[in-house]
């Protein structure tokens, strides 16, 4: 059988894949701004889809740990569903929003220095210094996503915001069509329909700047789902999900698809349902594997998950100005590693120190705001 117990309500490694995950994109957004690289550490856009692949995992999870008590064809559940996700990332968002719109001018001049310096691409002025009335509408009302010209016009990283919220939206309806079609195939009709909507906005000469749109990243969502549908399947069934999960990570949209980010994303599925699924790689190396993802789950990696959100969305209010600063102040005569080291041992307990002021300032009331009014709406049994 697969190594999970369907009694359990964790699974230990996803709060150090996310908080890994945050890391990875804040260290990663870091070596490129101080001018240095590194394999792997220097793709932040993976670590975007790590964390994409995560939360079409827990998605499914915690709509299988609710179905007895929130049945899915309930509209009610999706109600629940619906309030539950946007109060647990509109309130940090929507401050972040403010502080970014607030500090736009000077975070845009701290990044022209910095492409400047780095002799990179001068960013659009309009991403950090659009506070118009239209551009704040359609992010406050998460639609950003949708639109090519918004979906990527603010100084934070939250494009992918758009995008999970997004992800949200259809969540309910795509599960309905998995449970409909089977796993396996629902998940292929979906991927095949995402695909289609991305052929035609080709075709149309709609681009967008960043993979906001959900049918860019649809297949990706489409992984972590797998893998979560494959816990209380036998472990040929599971190995099958795991399969289809590589296979989806191979579809050539949705970013930079070079031959080497394509068989690292391919890296992340495997590594990712490794940790699902230790015992299937054999006694030795899954004792090992096993032991791994417990440790993911220790008190250290539990508050890095925790923190992993805001973290995500503080790092460039802090980084872009870190960065300015000693370029301005040293350019050439501090090397790209020292800048990185410099630049990081300041950067990361700033990031976490305001993620964690956040977190029980914001988010922990966001959430419990989150309870009460589901609380309100029980759903009523089926059979009432």
């Amino acid at each position: 059988m697969a190594d999970h117990d369907p009694r359990r309500t964790r699974i230990e490694c996803l709060d150090g894949l996310r908080g890994l995950a945050s890391l990875w994109v804040m260290i990663g957004h870091a070596l490129l701004l101080t001018g240095w690289r590194l394999p792997v550490l220097s793709e932040p856009d993976l670590g975007v889809d790590l964390f994409i692949m995560l939360s079409g995992f827990l998605m499914v999870f915690h709509y299988r740990l609710r179905a007895g008590k929130e049945p899915w064809d309930l509209p009610s559940t999706w109600r629940s569903f619906w309030i539950r996700r946007f109060l647990r990332i509109a309130p940090l968002y929507y401050l972040l929003l403010a502080v970014a719109f607030l500090l736009g001018a000077w975070l845009f001049e701290s990044r022209t220095i910095i492409d400047a310096f780095l002799d990179r691409t001068p960013q659009s002025p309009a991403r950090y210094l659009d506070n118009g009335p239209t551009n704040g509408l359609m992010h406050v009302s998460f639609l950003f996503g949708l639109s090519p010209d918004y979906a990527y016009r603010t100084p934070l990283p939250d494009w992918s915001i758009g995008l999970e919220t997004q992800f949200y939206a259809a969540f309910p309806f795509i599960m309905l069509l998995l449970k409909k079609c089977g796993w396996l195939k629902g998940a292929l009709v979906t991927a095949v329909i995402a695909g289609a909507v991305v052929s035609a906005t080709w075709l149309l000469g709609v681009h967008f700047p960043m993979p906001a749109f959900l049918p860019l990243k649809m297949h990706i969502f489409l992984c972590g789902m797998l893998l979560a549908l494959g816990l209380h399947a036998d472990g040929s069934r599971a190995a099958l999900h795991g399969a289809a999960a590589v296979a989806l990570a191979l579809l050539p949209v949705g970013g930079d698809m070079t031959a080497t980010k394509m068989l690292m994303r391919v890296m992340l599925v495997a590594t990712f349902f490794a940790l699902l699924y230790p015992r299937l790689l054999g006694d030795a190396l899954g004792g090992g594997l096993d032991a791994l993802s417990s440790s993911l789950g220790n008190r250290f990696f539990h508050w890095l998950g925790e923190l992993s959100f805001g973290a995500y969305l503080w790092h460039l209010i802090f980084l872009q100005p870190l960065a300015a600063f000693f370029i301005s102040a040293f350019g050439d005569t501090l090397a790209a590693p020292a800048r990185f080291a410099a630049v990081t041992a300041l950067l990361v307990p700033l990031v976490y120190t305001a993620a964690s002021v956040t977190f029980f300032a914001v988010e922990k009331p966001g959430q419990r705001l989150a309870k009460r009014l589901i609380g309100k709406r029980r759903p009523q049994p089926v059979g009432a």
